[in-house]
Protein backbone atom coordinates (compact mmCIF):
# COMPACT_ATOMS: atom_id res chain seq x y z
CA UNK A 1 0.00 0.00 0.00
CA UNK A 2 2.82 2.40 0.96
CA UNK A 3 4.13 1.76 -2.44
CA UNK A 4 1.10 2.94 -4.49
CA UNK A 5 0.18 6.09 -2.34
CA UNK A 6 4.01 7.33 -2.66
CA UNK A 7 4.07 6.67 -6.43
CA UNK A 8 0.69 8.75 -6.21
CA UNK A 9 1.89 11.47 -4.45
CA UNK A 10 4.88 11.80 -6.24
CA UNK A 11 3.05 12.72 -9.81
CA UNK A 12 0.32 14.74 -10.82
CA UNK A 13 -1.14 12.45 -12.23
CA UNK A 14 -0.78 8.68 -11.97
CA UNK A 15 -2.35 5.84 -14.52
CA UNK A 16 -1.82 2.38 -12.97
CA UNK A 17 -2.61 0.54 -16.12
CA UNK A 18 -2.16 -2.71 -17.82
CA UNK A 19 -0.27 -2.62 -21.29
CA UNK A 20 -3.27 -4.95 -22.76
CA UNK A 21 -6.04 -3.63 -21.46
CA UNK A 22 -8.24 -1.68 -23.51
CA UNK A 23 -9.50 0.34 -21.26
CA UNK A 24 -6.11 1.49 -19.58
CA UNK A 25 -5.50 2.35 -23.34
CA UNK A 26 -9.10 4.57 -23.25
CA UNK A 27 -8.35 6.55 -20.32
CA UNK A 28 -4.63 7.26 -21.14
CA UNK A 29 -5.41 8.64 -24.92
CA UNK A 30 -7.93 10.92 -22.82
CA UNK A 31 -5.09 12.42 -20.75
CA UNK A 32 -3.00 12.45 -23.85
CA UNK A 33 -5.59 14.15 -25.66
CA UNK A 34 -6.35 16.81 -22.91
CA UNK A 35 -2.49 17.67 -23.00
CA UNK A 36 -2.13 15.67 -20.29
CA UNK A 37 1.17 13.69 -19.80
CA UNK A 38 0.42 11.44 -17.17
CA UNK A 39 2.80 8.89 -15.91
CA UNK A 40 1.87 5.34 -16.23
CA UNK A 41 2.70 2.75 -14.49
CA UNK A 42 2.07 -0.90 -15.98
CA UNK A 43 1.49 -3.03 -13.52
CA UNK A 44 1.78 -6.08 -15.60
CA UNK A 45 5.55 -5.30 -16.35
CA UNK A 46 6.21 -4.29 -13.28
CA UNK A 47 8.27 -7.19 -10.88
CA UNK A 48 5.97 -6.71 -8.17
CA UNK A 49 2.94 -6.42 -10.02
CA UNK A 50 1.08 -8.94 -8.84
CA UNK A 51 1.25 -7.40 -5.13
CA UNK A 52 0.45 -4.17 -6.53
CA UNK A 53 -2.82 -5.63 -8.31
CA UNK A 54 -3.51 -6.79 -4.68
CA UNK A 55 -3.17 -3.56 -3.16
CA UNK A 56 -5.37 -1.60 -5.82
CA UNK A 57 -8.08 -4.50 -5.40
CA UNK A 58 -8.26 -3.76 -2.06
CA UNK A 59 -8.24 0.42 -2.86
CA UNK A 60 -11.03 0.16 -5.45
CA UNK A 61 -12.72 -2.69 -3.88
CA UNK A 62 -13.84 -4.23 -6.73
CA UNK A 63 -12.29 -6.06 -10.03
CA UNK A 64 -10.51 -5.11 -12.54
CA UNK A 65 -8.27 -3.29 -10.93
CA UNK A 66 -7.11 -0.86 -13.28
CA UNK A 67 -7.37 1.70 -14.99
CA UNK A 68 -6.96 3.19 -11.45
CA UNK A 69 -6.06 7.34 -11.90
CA UNK A 70 -4.78 9.15 -8.90
CA UNK A 71 -4.70 12.54 -9.64
CA UNK A 72 -2.79 15.20 -7.23
CA UNK A 73 -1.57 11.91 -5.00
CA UNK A 74 -5.88 11.52 -4.20
CA UNK A 75 -7.58 8.64 -5.66
CA UNK A 76 -9.83 10.05 -8.17
CA UNK A 77 -11.21 6.43 -9.81
CA UNK A 78 -11.66 3.47 -12.45
CA UNK A 79 -12.59 4.69 -15.92
CA UNK A 80 -16.30 5.35 -14.93
CA UNK A 81 -15.45 7.78 -12.71
CA UNK A 82 -13.07 9.88 -14.71
CA UNK A 83 -15.20 9.98 -17.43
CA UNK A 84 -17.77 11.33 -15.93
CA UNK A 85 -15.74 14.18 -14.12
CA UNK A 86 -14.60 14.41 -17.63
CA UNK A 87 -18.41 14.77 -19.02
CA UNK A 88 -19.66 16.81 -16.21
CA UNK A 89 -16.93 19.03 -16.88
CA UNK A 90 -14.89 18.63 -13.37
CA UNK A 91 -11.58 17.15 -14.91
CA UNK A 92 -10.25 19.72 -16.47
CA UNK A 93 -10.42 22.05 -13.69
CA UNK A 94 -9.37 19.54 -11.33
CA UNK A 95 -5.87 18.63 -13.61
CA UNK A 96 -4.91 22.72 -13.91
CA UNK A 97 -5.32 23.20 -10.01
CA UNK A 98 -2.63 20.37 -9.56
CA UNK A 99 -0.59 21.84 -12.36
CA UNK A 100 -1.13 18.98 -14.91
CA UNK A 101 -3.01 21.62 -17.27
CA UNK A 102 -1.78 25.10 -17.56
Amino acid sequence: MERVLALASQHPVLIFSMSTCCMCHAIKTLFFELGVNPTIHEIDEDPNGREMERVLLRLLGRSPPVPLVFIGGQLVGPIDRVMSLHLGGSLVPLLKEVGALH
